[in-house]
């Protein structure tokens, strides 16, 4: 298991078979599992790490990273995955999200979408080249109460390859293809720990009727509160609070609840 900062500088966070285990037993509502460089390698994903953590963890488990094709998808339900999460793969080939909700249903079909701010003029150049290639390739939708100029573009391959495409409107296409859920990580704010993209996170989830998952930024509890009160999200994903002891799933989430925040209490 690997932690970094705006996806660059992974470091060593532990095994991830051990520490599901644990977030199981603490009393996780779910767990992600994203093999974030699968796809950048052109390599399939760890199944069999996918089936260790299935067989000991009892709460809902997403996982993604390195899926090519439906048979892809296939495999790591197969293997125990109850969600299965696209990102590149949508993007280079959107069917994909289509026949997964197809075969599996829209409650196992999510999409991760990686968005970063950027300058329109370069925005603009990736995506007139995507339209003169016949592919999809809207206009940017600045969210509300953002200057024009700003844009909020989907990366891909591990946060490494600009797509020309635009956050909110790719959120509300592969919404149409069939995914019933998004999980929306800030490559901004991933690993800053400062909070979590409000802008962003809300401009995505004000647009779509399904499920969106904050990620990327969570510093504190407080900050999960403020993007589950402070914007449409359903759920809040953290990771490094987690991982290196800062916080436990109990004291956070008795955090919420004293705070108004609706939260499943196990302990």
């Amino acid at each position: 298991m690997v932690k970094g900062v705006n996806f660059l500088g992974l470091r060593d966070a532990g095994d991830p078979v051990q520490i599901a285990r644990q977030y199981d037993e603490a009393g996780a509502d779910e767990l992600v599992f994203l093999d974030i460089t699968a796809s950048h390698e052109k390599r399939d994903i760890m199944y069999d790490v996918v089936r260790q953590v299935a067989e000991q963890c009892f709460m809902p488990f997403t996982v993604g990273g390195g899926i090519r094709t439906i048979d892809d998808v296939t495999a790591l339900v197969q293997a125990g995955a109850e969600k299965v999460s696209i990102n590149t793969a949508a993007v280079v080939t959107p069917e994909i999200v289509k026949l997964t909700a197809q075969r599996f249903g829209r409650c196992a079909t999510v999409v991760n979408i990686d968005p970063k701010r950027g300058d329109r003029d370069g925005f603009e150049q990736r995506r007139a080249e995507r339209e003169k290639q016949g592919l999809f390739a809207p206009h940017a939708i600045t969210p509300k109460g953002q200057p024009d100029d700003v844009v909020f573009e989907i990366y891909v391959h591990g946060g490494r390859t600009p797509t020309g495409i635009d956050a909110i409107a790719w959120a509300q296409y592969v919404v149409e293809l069939g995914a019933g859920e998004i999980v929306l990580t800030s490559m901004d704010a991933d690993g800053v720990k400062t909070g979590y993209d409000l802008v962003i996170t809300d401009g995505v989830s004000s647009a779509i009727d399904v499920p969106v998952v904050a990620s990327g930024g969570c510093g504190s509890p407080e900050h999960i509160r403020q993007v589950l009160t402070e914007t449409d999200a359903d759920a809040a994903l953290a990771a490094s609070i987690f991982h290196y002891g800062e916080y436990s799933i109990q004291e956070t989430k008795q955090y919420l609840h004293e705070h108004g925040v609706p939260v499943r209490l196990t302990h």
